[in-house]
């Protein structure tokens, strides 16, 4: 038996995990549908000039750990060398033991550069140099790491002013794995949000639209989806804590965003009606333009004000909020579908008590029209571990089917991140072999290994019309 902390079988518990894994599962191509990679970076093919650069900056799972342990911000966002905050993030790992962290690391360390020590204070010079070496050499820029883990297709996610000019240089460059965008119009949305009226000022601007009233922003809004259309985009995501849907009339919202333009303040009940219009008015739009659209919910962002000044937003000071989410998720996926303008849905959740809600819910909208036309996705942020990965998998099969589902995706910023998927299916692959040992599922490795094909893949492939 290997010694090896990652090896082979890692996670798989017995011979039916390991086959199904092993014979379905593991040599699938990777369909990422939802992260955050800069195209940038990938357009330029950039390379990284050490570990540090692709691996812990940007980073806040890694960020947050460090901290807890104490390690002085100086080398986790400061502006110590790139190899002291690798010590740094090197002396944390032990500490990580639990925490999906750790499992993590070890995959990404074996994947992308051959390395099965453990990585801790003793081992931390040995693997800089490791690290180094490999990443000078070819096959360690942006693309040689995608085509590493062979990934297929990437779908990172762009604000509705971006040009795209990253997607369209990777369109004409032969690239072998395809990458597309998604449209993220959250800022469009926030009417309460700190600088709103610049940014609708930017919007207007890009789409060739001076924005007075609420039919502007509409206009301006659809010119973009168009925009991102034309550019091969077929996917929207959108980052709330709740879904909105409070009833409104055309004249309330018109004076509530006239109100806005003016700089004058709106009630969070305005707040409220506004967000519903706008959100079931781009809802609309992508289902005419046979978009998946995406909700992520749950997320209770910058909870340090203190470090939100300091850092800004995505540094690592969010967590699981507890908002109501059952009656007005209904209500909104009710009204798409009574005029049969709900497109393809994945519903993302942060708050585990929330499982069963959200299993239930995409139930209520599956309509024989397409496979697994509303879906409860993956666990995903404080979720993305192997507890999370299997009450999300156990809610959905006890609710649902989970044959239909369409599988995992890193949600991340990091290169090194597509491990994760390895990580879903090695999850999978045992949940399901130890059902098969003890008899509360067929030995029939057709069907089962079959299933196992399409939720690491063919799923997805199918439902995104990859």
């Amino acid at each position: 038996m290997s010694t090896k902390f990652i090896h082979d079988n890692f996670l798989l518990e017995n011979k039916y995990a390991e086959e199904l894994y092993h014979n379905y599962s593991k040599n699938q191509p990777i369909i990422d549908y939802h992260n955050h990679l800069p195209p940038q970076q990938i357009a330029d093919d950039v390379t990284f000039n050490n570990i540090t650069n692709v691996w812990i900056n940007g980073d806040h799972y890694k960020w947050r750990a460090m901290r807890t342990l104490g390690v002085n911000e100086a080398f986790i966002t400061g502006n110590s060398s790139d190899k002291d905050k690798f010590l740094n993030w090197a002396k944390t790992v032990p500490y990580t033991m639990r925490n999906p962290l750790y499992h993590w690391t070890h995959l990404e360390l074996a994947r992308y550069f051959d390395i099965y020590d453990l990585l801790n204070e003793k081992s931390a010079e040995k693997i800089w140099e490791q690290t180094q070496e490999k990443l000078n050499s070819d096959g360690y820029s942006c693309r040689g790491l995608l085509k590493k883990v062979n990934a297929e297709f990437v779908c990172t996610t762009e604000d509705p002013t971006d040009t795209l000019e990253h997607h369209q240089k990777l369109k004409k460059s032969g690239f072998d794995v395809k990458v597309s965008t998604a449209f993220r119009p959250d800022k469009a949305i926030l009417i309460l949000n700190d600088g709103y009226n610049n940014y609708i000022d930017s919007l207007g601007s890009i789409a060739g639209v001076s924005v007075n009233t609420f039919s502007d922003l509409c206009s301006a809004l659809k010119n973009r989806i168009e925009f991102f259309n034309a550019n091969g985009c077929k996917l929207c995501d959108h980052g709330l804590d709740q879904i909105y849907f409070e009833n409104y009339t055309e004249s309330e919202v018109n004076a509530i965003f006239k109100k806005k333009r003016e700089n004058k303040s709106i009630s969070n009940e305005e707040a409220l009606k506004f967000q519903s219009a706008i959100l079931v008015f781009l809802c609309e739009t992508y289902h005419e333009y046979g978009w998946v659209q995406q909700f992520h919910l749950g997320a209770l962002r910058n909870n340090n004000a203190r470090m939100h000044r300091i850092l800004g937003p995505d540094t690592g000071w969010d967590s699981i909020g507890d908002y109501p989410q059952a009656q007005k998720l209904s209500a909104f996926l009710n009204a798409l579908d009574s005029k049969d303008k709900l497109t393809k849905t994945i519903i993302y959740n942060l708050n585990p008590a929330d499982n069963e809600v959200m299993a239930t819910m995409i139930g209520n909208f599956n309509d024989g029209s397409v496979k697994g036309k509303v879906q409860f996705g993956s666990g995903w942020w404080f979720l993305d571990q192997k507890d999370g990965m299997t009450k999300q998998l156990n809610a959905l099969s006890n609710m649902g089917l989970i044959s239909c589902f369409v599988g995992m995706l890193t949600d991340s910023r990091s290169f090194l991140s597509f491990p994760r998927h390895e990580y879903f299916r090695r999850i999978l692959c045992n949940l399901l072999g130890d059902e098969i040992k003890r008899g509360e599922l067929p030995n029939d490795m057709e069907w089962i290994g079959k299933m196992v094909s399409d939720i690491s893949y063919n799923n997805a492939k199918e439902y995104f019309n990859l």
